[in-house]
Order: C-alpha cells, then sequence, then structure tokens
C-alpha cells in the first residue's frame, strides 16, 4: 500500500511539472491590439451600463463592433485572451495599462465636467442677478406707476372740487379835504 502511495504521489507530481501553458494560437492577437480591444470593450460595457438604451438606440452590438474594427473574429479574440491569460504576468500587464488609460481619460473628463459645472453655476449667478434687476425695475415702474396713479386721482379731485369764487371788490375811498367821500 505504501508503494501505491508513493507511486501515485510521485506520478502526480511528475505529471504536474509538465508545462501546462496555453500554446499560443496561429492567429495569435499582438499584446498591444489586444490592449486596445480590452479598452473599448471596457468603455462600450460601461456605456451600456450606465445608459442600457444608448446601444440599443444606435442598433449596435458592441462585440460585433470591435471584431470589425480590429478585424478579428469572436474565436481569435477568445483563443488570443486564453493565451494571454494563462500567463498571469502578462495579463496583468495589459489590464493594467487599460486601468491606466481609462483612469487619465477619467481625470480628463473629470476636469471637463467641473469647467461646466462652473461656467454653468456662473451663468446661473448672472441669471439670478439680472432675474433680481428685472424685479427690481418692474418693482420701481410699479412704484412710479402708482404714485402717478395718486397725483391723478388728487388732480382729479381737484377739478371735481370747484374752487371757491371770491370775488374780490376794490373799495376805494376818497378823501377830500380830510373827509371821506365814498
Amino acid at each position: 500500500m505504501k508503494k501505491t502511495v508513493s507511486f501515485l504521489v510521485i506520478t502526480m507530481l511528475l505529471f504536474s511539472c509538465k508545462n501546462g501553458g496555453v500554446e499560443e494560437p496561429d492567429q495569435l492577437i499582438d499584446k498591444e491590439v489586444m490592449e486596445n480591444i480590452i479598452y473599448d470593450i471596457s468603455l462600450l460595457d460601461a456605456i451600456k451600463y450606465n445608459q442600457p438604451n444608448t446601444t440599443e438606440n444606435y442598433k449596435v452590438n458592441p462585440k460585433e463592433f470591435i471584431y470589425k474594427k480590429y478585424k478579428v473574429d469572436s474565436v481569435q479574440f477568445s483563443q488570443s485572451n486564453i493565451y494571454y491569460a494563462s500567463n498571469f504576468d502578462e495579463y496583468k500587464e495589459i489590464y493594467d495599462n487599460v486601468l491606466k488609460r481609462i483612469d487619465s481619460k477619467k481625470a480628463v473628463l473629470d476636469s471637463i465636467i467641473k469647467k461646466e459645472v462652473k461656467r454653468d453655476s456662473l451663468i446661473a449667478v448672472k441669471r439670478k442677478q439680472d432675474s433680481i434687476k428685472t424685479v427690481k425695475k418692474v418693482a420701481l415702474a410699479k412704484k412710479k406707476d402708482s404714485l402717478q396713479k395718486i397725483k391723478k386721482k388728487d388732480s382729479l379731485l381737484l377739478l371735481k372740487k370747484k374752487p371757491k369764487t371770491t370775488s374780490t371788490t376794490i373799495k376805494s375811498t376818497v378823501i377830500k379835504n380830510g373827509v371821506k367821500v365814498n
């Protein structure tokens, strides 16, 4: 029994030491092209996740689009992906480069968004200031109108009231030789 167990252990060790790597496919996609494909697939998947109707509206199948763009087929991509995945360091390098590209694009987009938000907030503040000026102008115009209405009312009241007519007669007194004569 000991011999059988030791034989099995030795046999397993021999087979496990065998180079178990995946053979390079005949139509292996270049490493840089594979990186570009994975980057584009990541972007399209993110778009599909955030706005699912986008790809449906344009009737685009993201994977088919990528295959046409890079002139590869699904089998070639799959075999190349398996090959690169079998070599952990190389596959990690591809994905690290993809992440760096995504992060750099994200930084650029974040700065653009920040500028747009700042611009939009400035526009909103200006609109608010303009609306405040408009409200002030309207208030002043209404105030002037109300004053004019009061003046008109007063002048109308004055017209309605008949002024008292006082006739002033001039009395003249004539004095002759110190005596008043009327």
